[in-house]
């Protein structure tokens, strides 16, 4: 069985929220999720991590894009660079691109579909609906207190 999760980061990777405000943005996603089919609200996942952490979009990743010299990038290598230097979390988010050599920030890559990094996180899972729309980002955003991205992830 597979699995979609919605997950909701702050723009900034670095930025973490205060409880106050990590709480009010749990509500406010809550707020806005359907109920379940089986009449159980979708879980909702909270991680907070002292260092910054990989939030790709699992199977949904189809291509990567230099936003430098617009090469599309192995999947690959991406993989293999998450892999190696994301295990204990990512202290430079910079990596000499294979395609022009440049270095570059992996938050600055085009991602089709989108990936990110975070220290905070709210994760919901089979959340029963598509992306937020701008409306309710920004919903989420003034809750936080913070600019928000978001990632939808299929395992």
């Amino acid at each position: 069985m597979s699995d979609d999760i919605l997950s909701v980061i702050p723009a900034d990777p670095y930025w973490q929220p205060d409880q106050n405000q990590a709480g009010r943005a749990v509500s406010a996603v809550a707020a806005l999720l359907p109920e379940g089919l089986d009449g159980m609200e979708p879980e909702i996942e909270v991680e907070r991590h002292q260092s910054v952490h990989v939030v790709d979009c699992g199977g949904n990743l189809s291509t990567i894009t230099c936003p430098r010299c617009a090469t599309q990038i192995d999947t690959s290598w991406w993989g293999d660079l998450i892999e190696e230097r994301g295990e204990g979390g990512f202290d430079d988010l910079t990596a000499v691109l294979p395609c022009c050599g440049r270095t570059e920030s992996l938050t600055g890559l085009d991602y089709d579909w989108p990936c990110g990094f975070a220290r905070f996180e709210i994760a919901i899972w089979n959340p029963e609906r598509d992306w937020f729309d701008d409306e309710e980002l920004a919903e989420i955003a003034e809750a936080l207190g913070h600019p928000v991205r978001q990632i939808v992830t299929h395992i």
